[in-house]
């Protein structure tokens, strides 16, 4: 069971980066991609992914994936307190 969800849209330039690879040694970690994530227009503007439903974003791809990582650390940290 994983602890923190990262959820990407498939229309959203994110989805072009193999996310599942980065996180694979993170057994707290799961990588899920849909078709929509209902967020209709904010795919076409910037890099986002919802981490545990919270929406992170970057300017560019490795931006999102850095602020990704940090939020994902800030969620195993909350857990683990």
């Amino acid at each position: 069971m994983s602890l923190v969800l990262v959820e990407v849209c498939s229309s959203n330039l994110l989805s072009t980066l193999p996310l599942e690879d980065l996180f694979e040694n993170e057994m707290e970690v799961a990588v899920m991609r849909y078709e929509c994530l209902n967020l209709c227009g904010l795919c076409k503007m910037r890099p986002y992914a919802l981490v545990n439903g919270d929406r992170v974003f970057g300017k560019t791809l490795d931006d999102c994936v850095d602020n990704i990582k940090v939020k994902i650390e800030q969620e195993l940290e909350e857990f683990f307190r």
